[in-house]
C-alpha cells in the first residue's frame, strides 16, 4: 500500500565545453566542463511503501530495475546513511534518449535525492545532497543543482554560472548507444585542441551568443566521430541545415545545434528528421533549483 507520493522532474544536460586535463591516479580523467541544463525532462514520481524495499517502475526496456539504475543507488545510499526504514516505489518516464550524452541516468539520480530529501524530511542542503551525488556518478553533483556550471575534477567540483543567454537547442541522436568508459579509454591526450574555458566562462558572463558558439568545444568528438561515422554526419548536416553551432554532448552519441532564431528551427528539424531517429527541439533552462 502506498503512502505519500512526490513529483520530481529530471532535466537533461548538454556540455558546452568539454576538456579532458589528463588521467587520474583512481582510474578517473581530470575534466573541466561547462554544462547547462536544458528543457528536455524525465519525470520521476515517488511513493512511499510500507516494505523496506526501493522499487523501479518503467516502461521504458532500456531502464534497468535494480541496482545498476542510478536513482535506486541515490536511493539507497540515502537509506544507508540514514538510517532509513522506509520504501520506496521510483516510477521513471523516461522521455531523455538512454547512453546519449545527455545525463539522464545521472539527472534520474539527482532527482531522486532531492525528491527523498523532502519525502522523508531529512532537512540536507543541496550542497549536501550535491556531495553525496558525487559519489553515485561524476555528473550527478552538478544535476543535482541544475543551471549552468564549470565542472572540475572528475565532475563533481562544481562552480555556478549565469544561465546564458536564451535560445533553442536541437538534439539529434541517432540509433546507437555509446559508452563513455570505452570513448575515454580511447582518448589520446595529445590527439586535440584544448577548448578555451576561460573563453566560453566570459562570453556567458558577458551574454554574448556568437562568441558562445564560437568557443564552443568537445574534446571527446576526437574519438567519437572516428568511432561513430553517423555522428559526424550529423554534426556536418545540421551545421549545413543552419545551426550556429553543432556540438556532440558528452561522450555521445546525441549531437546539439543552438539556434538563436526561431525561423531556422523547423528547417533544421525537418531535416535532420529525414535521416535521423529521435530529434527533439527544446529550449535551455540555464537557471538553477531553488531548493
Amino acid at each position: 500500500m502506498n503512502d505519500l507520493k512526490l513529483l520530481v522532474k529530471a532535466p537533461a544536460k548538454i556540455n558546452l565545453s568539454l576538456d579532458v586535463l589528463g588521467k587520474r591516479e583512481d582510474g578517473y580523467h581530470e575534466v573541466e566542463m561547462i554544462m547547462t541544463t536544458i528543457d528536455l525532462s524525465d519525470h520521476l514520481e515517488l511513493s512511499e511503501l510500507r516494505e523496506n524495499e526501493i522499487k523501479i517502475v518503467s516502461q521504458n526496456r532500456f531502464v534497468p530495475d535494480d541496482q545498476r539504475n542510478l536513482a535506486y543507488q541515490a536511493a539507497r545510499l540515502l537509506k544507508e546513511r540514514y538510517g532509513i526504514r522506509q520504501g520506496v516505489e521510483i516510477a521513471i518516464d523516461k522521455v531523455i534518449p538512454v547512453a546519449a550524452g545527455l545525463a539522464g541516468g545521472s539527472s534520474d539520480a539527482a532527482a531522486t535525492l532531492r525528491g527523498l530529501n523532502k519525502l522523508w524530511n531529512l532537512g540536507l542542503s543541496l550542497d549536501e545532497l550535491a556531495e553525496l551525488g558525487a559519489e553515485i556518478g561524476s555528473d550527478v553533483s552538478f544535476c543535482v543543482y541544475g543551471g549552468t556550471a564549470l565542472a572540475k575534477g572528475r565532475g563533481e567540483k562544481i562552480t555556478k554560472l549565469p544561465a546564458p543567454p536564451n535560445c533553442w537547442v536541437i538534439l539529434a541522436k541517432p540509433s546507437i548507444g555509446v559508452s563513455t568508459a570505452e570513448i575515454y579509454k580511447q582518448l589520446d591526450l595529445n590527439q586535440f585542441v584544448h577548448p578555451d574555458i576561460n573563453g566560453m566562462i566570459e562570453a556567458i558572463r558577458g551574454q554574448d551568443f556568437q562568441k558562445i558558439c564560437r568557443l564552443a568545444g568537445n574534446v571527446l568528438e576526437s574519438v567519437t566521430l572516428k568511432a561513430y561515422p553517423q555522428v559526424a554526419h550529423i554534426k556536418t548536416q545540421m551545421k549545413r541545415f543552419g545551426a550556429d553551432l553543432a556540438l556532440m554532448s558528452g561522450s555521445g552519441p546525441t549531437v546539439f545545434g543552438l539556434v538563436q532564431y526561431d525561423s531556422r528551427l523547423q528547417r533544421i528539424y525537418n531535416g535532420l528528421r529525414g535521416f535521423c531517429g529521435q530529434v527533439f527541439t527544446v529550449r535551455l533552462i540555464g537557471e538553477r533549483e531553488q531548493s
